[in-house]
């Protein structure tokens, strides 16, 4: 199967995001929490490349949250894949109701693995990904490569969840793989020259030198949690974590808030694409 294939058998599966897409949805389990996204593409000549999942799925008599951003970089396929295939990959992990973060660890490289031995039929480029399960409104797991990230709002203070993972970090550990960190061209330190994070899914031909290693972090939801936010960094270039925070701090309607995050974003001249969800659990 060519990529044009298995990429129009994805929009048929999934609805492929237009250049402004946007949706809502409740929790059943409690009727506290809600779920908002909005997505915005770029002024730019390339396809939508932040793909997005949020919804909330009955698995035997228990609930989970699924939400997610991938951002893709020279490709549109890669981040349309994880969004198709990522949470079926780690629901599958015999041991995910028992170790959550251990499945997401392995199910983060195994799908990785996938899309390296399908790159004939995916293509070049690759994506970042921020990934968080609620278990049962009570439990919040999250993982992360590149710099997607989610931060956790807790008596309106922000709390950063993911890990950024940019090469003027990590980069001891890509010149140990024997690659190299450049901020030529441009000014900003880019693996090889090429790639300005340090961690991502696909990328065949820098993978000697990055890691798809996710960092994994749980937190517990209690009564002090207020929201999540998962943006793409379309939103954390142009945006702190508490300025977020404090943008939708009274709002109540959870696509509002997330309508209104990626808005901020534009008027403070953002040249991403910009893909939000909130979450809230007031």
């Amino acid at each position: 199967m060519t990529g044009r294939e298995i990429l129009h058998k994805m929009k048929e599966k999934v609805g492929l995001s237009s250049s402004a897409d946007s949706g809502k949805g409740k929790s059943k389990m409690s009727r506290n929490i809600t779920h908002g996204f909005h997505l915005v593409k770029a002024k730019s000549h390339h396809d939508m490349e932040d793909y997005v999942v949020a919804q909330f799925k009955e698995v035997d008599d228990n609930e989970l949250g699924l939400f997610a951003i991938f951002d893709g970089h020279l490709s549109h396929i890669i981040p349309d894949y994880l969004r198709s295939h990522l949470f079926d990959t780690i629901l599958k992990e015999p041991n995910f109701w028992t170790e959550p973060e251990n499945a997401m660890r392995r199910a983060y490289r195994i799908t990785d693995t996938i899309i390296l031995e399908k790159a004939g039929d995916l293509g070049r480029g690759g994506s970042t990904a921020v990934t968080a399960i609620l278990i049962n409104c009570q439990k919040l797991v999250v993982a992360n490569v590149g710099d997607s990230r989610v931060v956790m709002c807790k008596n309106g203070v922000a709390k950063q969840l993911s890990v950024d993972h940019e090469p003027s970090t990590e980069r001891e550990d890509i010149e140990n793989r024997g690659g190299f960190v450049s901020t030529f061209p441009g000014d900003v330190p880019r693996v090889d020259g090429q790639l300005a994070v340090a961690r991502a899914f696909g990328d065949k031909n820098l993978k000697e030198h990055l890691s798809s290693e996710p960092d994994v972090a749980m937190e517990m939801i209690d009564d002090d949690a207020d929201c999540i936010i998962l943006a793409s960094d379309g939103l954390w270039k142009v945006m702190s974590n508490q300025e977020a925070v404090d943008t939708i701090k009274n709002i109540k309607d959870a696509r509002s808030a997330a309508k209104r995050l990626t808005e901020e974003a534009l008027n403070r001249r953002s040249s991403d694409d910009i893909s939000c969800v909130v979450v809230k659990f007031q």
